[in-house]
């Protein structure tokens, strides 16, 4: 037998194999985070509450996203009838864009879950659970937002924003097809 053969088949089997383990790897989705228990503030204090736009709304995010995620990444949300949430991956040397929508669920304690709708990522047709997982392995994403693959989510927890001192933040209502957002901003007393 040929030993130029034998190199060539085995190498092929190696590529082969690496291929299908690669895909393995990233489609498993495992178990996502838990989200943290309502940390509902028992502390008396004062309360404001914010009606803001799409826009203003947008301005705010994409600050404190751009300053959590520190250029690991171009993330840019946009507030349209859902949120759409931009990016790029780099897949074996090919930059892809990524566009991820979501809609916007306003939890009881005030936090934001942001559920996935749909997603495209170039001209590739990957189940959405695996970009959030590549997302999520990609990016060290600050501690107040949780990826959620297997659940398609993001969870957003507001009343842990790095704001100063003990200022807590609630969303009370996220209209986006009325323009209408409405925070509640929690100053505690001294």
């Amino acid at each position: 037998m040929n030993y130029w053969k034998i190199a060539f088949f085995s190498l092929a089997g190696l590529i082969a194999a690496s291929i299908v383990g690669l895909i393995i790897v990233i489609g498993n989705t495992a178990s996502s985070p838990p989200l943290p228990e309502s940390n509902a503030s028992s502390k008396a204090g004062y309360s404001l509450e914010l009606n803001t736009t799409k826009e203003n709304f947008e301005g705010i995010a994409n600050t404190y996203i751009r300053k959590a995620v520190k250029g690991a990444l171009p993330v840019e949300l946009e507030m349209r009838d859902d949120v759409l949430l931009t990016s790029e991956l780099t897949v074996f040397s090919y930059t892809l864009p990524l566009a991820m929508h979501f809609d916007p669920i306003v939890r009881e304690d005030g936090n934001l879950i942001l559920k996935q709708s749909s997603m495209e990522l170039g001209d590739l047709n990957i189940p959405p659970s695996t970009v959030l997982k590549l997302l999520k392995n990609s990016v060290e994403f600050p501690p107040w937002m949780i990826v959620r693959p297997k659940e398609e989510e993001i969870f957003i927890d507001l009343q842990d924003l790095p704001i100063s001192g003990d200022v807590k933040v609630k969303a009370k209502e996220v209209n986006l097809a009325e323009d209408e957002i409405i925070l509640e901003v929690l100053i505690p007393k001294n």
